[in-house]
């Protein structure tokens, strides 16, 4: 039995748009200001970017979990409500698209209300939306990151950033250890396991370490901003951290579209092949960036 196909986004026409003209679409949504915002899957951890309407107050983006006035909350606020960390994509003043890291915090009492009401007024289709639905629509403020407003933070940062590497390379060692046992017929198996379930639980494991550093890639981007705004003499740094991103974004949507293609008897030997050249210059990638990246932020790069 093949794996089931991922449904195409209906809205990559807009996002391509969006990313192309400067953050500007034409059709039903010419002249609506939109960002990008790009979501963990709360099941999945898979990266899930949606255009939303958002309204602009200083520093922070408002955007409005309307969903058409539908009974359920858009996909996107769930996912965010699960995970506060999310990248936005916006239209800039010079002339191209760029993507932020930010938090996300949900508002809540006269603040809410305040800006729907004034959301409402602006564009009454959300009144509208209101009307429809008997669930109170969420306004969700989002924060983009800043590292000049606290040292403090941007040492947070830089140690994250270290923690995420951490996890990925712990995920990464325990696919190829699952990958080994199961080549080897499964621990403590003396019998061979069928193709068909080998592949399956090799998919499930390589799939969620792809997801997580898909996601890795895309809040990193969105961080990088952050540095290069900050830290002018790191945009060489940045563009060649960014230029691996795109290498290796490649290769995962490859060894992606692999895992879910049906089974045969040398798919695990093939998921391994492909899996080593997905990781080639993984380690060398981490290296270079903690060890250009953290000293900027006060934190200091691991030893190995």
């Amino acid at each position: 039995m093949n794996a089931t196909p991922v449904a195409p986004n209906p809205n990559d026409p807009i996002i391509g748009e969006f990313r192309a003209n400067n953050g500007k679409v034409g059709g039903v949504f010419d002249g609506v200001p939109l960002l990008l915002l790009t979501t963990a899957g709360r099941r999945t951890g898979r990266p899930h970017t949606t255009p939303v309407v958002h309204l602009r107050d200083g520093g922070r983006y408002l955007v409005f979990a309307s969903n058409a006035g539908r009974p359920e909350h858009p996909d996107w606020y769930e996912n965010l409500v699960a995970g506060s960390q999310v990248t936005i994509e916006v239209g800039t003043e010079e002339g191209r698209v760029r993507p932020f890291a930010a938090r996300a915090v949900v508002l809540d009492g006269d603040e809410r209300d305040h800006w729907y009401e004034h959301q409402c007024a602006l564009n009454p289709a959300f009144r509208r939306y209101q009307e429809q639905t008997t669930r109170r629509i969420a306004v969700v403020a989002l924060h983009p990151l800043d590292l000049s407003a606290d040292a403090a933070r941007a040492r947070m940062i830089g140690e994250q950033l270290v923690r995420h590497h951490e996890e990925l390379r712990a995920e990464l060692r325990d696919v190829r250890a699952r990958i080994g046992d199961l080549l080897a017929g499964g621990p403590g198996r003396t019998d061979p396991i069928p193709p068909a379930d080998l592949t399956a639980q090799l998919r499930r494991h390589c799939l969620t370490f792809c997801y997580g550093l898909q996601m890795h890639h895309t809040r990193e981007n969105g961080a990088f901003s952050a540095f290069e705004d900050e830290f002018p003499h790191l945009v060489p740094v940045v563009e060649r951290l960014r230029a691996e991103h795109h290498v290796m974004e490649k290769a995962l949507r490859d060894f992606e579209a692999l895992l879910r293609e049906g089974p045969s008897g040398d798919d695990v030997t093939r998921f391994r092949t492909e899996l080593d050249r997905v990781v080639t210059g993984l380690e060398d990638h981490f290296a270079y960036e903690e060890a250009n990246l953290l000293p900027a932020v006060g934190a200091t790069p691991p030893q190995r």
